[in-house]
């Protein structure tokens, strides 16, 4: 295990990155790829399960959303752990554990065990993003964040657009059986190159005298409420699209299966090369003399205020299609501004000590979209009978996660924690 901080230190700033931070990086993105097949494969095979188990649309409903009881509620547990433990080992333990949720899947011959596998893939994934956090706010340098995020963001996008391309065509040619076997075993070929190329050494350097916060201090910081509002944005959309985007082009847009399966698919492609792209250019503004605040809290703030603009544009220009296609694209494009910098933000604010419970109490409070978007678009297109108010409400949320990003968060500069009793909100002043 190469100690990163130390590379970093006695390397020139390419090649550090390309030589010790790239690789972790990397490994980052394909966890998150396969953590993002691996939460989205049961709605893949759905049709045939639905007949072969013989399962009810209550009981459907159970398992779809199962995954976030879980997921969810073990946010706050996960930061915890990242944070007291080798956050390696941890990443690693719930990998294992949800990718043999996901194999043993395969096996399954009844709801009640479907649902004890979906449970435990929830509280497997549960790790994963806590310990992103964790591990580039140790290892990883301010100006080489964005484009580690953008990794990870990549494989967020690329995970759906591989199930919407891929998944479907593997289920419907071998069945979903083998499907989810061989995707958990296959997965599992993550775990050896992670345990030659994850980061060691002591990270970066961290105040003298610092303790680790407990969460409410925390919660006591008034940037950690602007996290947990500006990540509920961004994933509004991203749940929003997950669940409703195949009804809104088949059923409103009236575009084929095939047809639709291209756009949705070639969307969060988009959504990930505008990642990548805005990933690079937030750490080469950085290293050219933006600060942290200007440059991180402008693409995020940005980027949902496009996604909000374009979301609305999407049904305001319902009857054309290519323009509704096209301020789609638009709005995935702006979603990926946003999704390589917000980790960072975090980051960066909560430092090494505290990164991995931050982003556990954030990751907390974002997935309740997961649980709101789909369900109050169902409430308002079976109300209504169309798509308008549900684009009209998710451009809404976007557009406060926007402000959220602006104006509550404050400065991108760490937080000086100074003990168990106290710390110092360096937020105040913010403005």
């Amino acid at each position: 295990m190469p100690d990163t901080a130390s590379a970093y230190r006695t390397a020139p700033h390419a090649l550090a990155f390309a030589k010790v931070l790239s690789p972790v990086a990397t490994l980052l993105a394909i966890s998150t790829f396969i953590n993002y097949i691996d939460r989205g494969s049961l709605s893949l095979a759905v049709p045939l399960l639905k007949a072969e188990l013989q399962l009810s649309p209550w009981q459907l409903g159970i398992l779809l959303s199962s995954f976030f009881w879980t997921y969810t509620s073990f946010q706050i547990i996960s930061g915890w752990l990242v944070d007291r433990f080798n956050v390696n080992w941890v990443l690693a333990g719930g990998f294992f554990i949800w990718t043999i949720a996901t194999a043993t899947t395969g096996f399954v011959h009844g709801f009640q065990m479907l649902l004890v596998m979906r449970l435990i893939l929830g509280a497997g994934e549960s790790v994963a993003f806590p310990s992103y956090s964790k591990i580039l706010a140790k290892h990883f340098p301010e100006a080489l964040r964005g484009r580690a995020n953008s990794f990870i963001s990549a494989g967020i996008a690329g995970g759906p657009a591989f199930g919407i391309f891929f998944g479907a065509m593997l289920i419907g040619r071998y069945g979903w059986r083998p499907f989810f076997i061989g995707l958990g075993l296959i997965s599992l070929l993550w775990l050896p190159p992670w345990k030659k190329w994850m980061p060691g050494g002591p990270g970066m350097a961290i105040s003298p005298g610092a303790q680790m916060p407990s969460i409410v201090e925390i919660l006591k910081q008034r940037s950690a409420w602007g996290t947990f509002v500006g990540l509920f944005a961004f994933n509004y959309l991203s749940y929003f699209l997950l669940t409703w985007l195949p009804s809104f082009l088949v059923n409103e847009r009236h575009f084929s299966m095939q047809k639709m399966g291209t756009i949705g698919g070639s969307a969060y492609l988009l959504l990930a090369l505008s990642a990548l792209i805005s990933g690079w250019f937030s750490d080469l503004w950085i290293a050219r003399g933006g600060t942290p605040t200007t440059v991180r809290k402008t693409f995020t703030a940005t980027g949902l205020a496009i996604s909000s603009c374009s979301c609305l544009a999407v049904v305001a220009f319902a009857s054309d299609a290519r323009l509704a296609v096209l301020f789609l694209f638009v709005t995935c494009a702006g979603a990926g501004l946003c999704t390589a910098n917000l980790w960072a933000i975090t980051q960066t604010i909560a430092g090494p000590l505290a990164a991995g419970k931050w982003s556990g109490l954030q990751n907390f409070a974002g997935n309740f979209a997961g649980i709101i978007a789909p369900a109050l678009t169902g409430f308002v297109v079976q109300r209504t009978g169309h798509f308008f108010w549900a684009f009209a409400a998710t451009a809404g949320v976007l557009l406060a996660g926007a402000l959220s990003w602006a104006f509550v968060v404050g400065r991108v500069e760490p937080v000086q924690w100074k003990g168990k009793d106290f710390a110092v909100d360096s937020e105040v002043s913010a403005g």
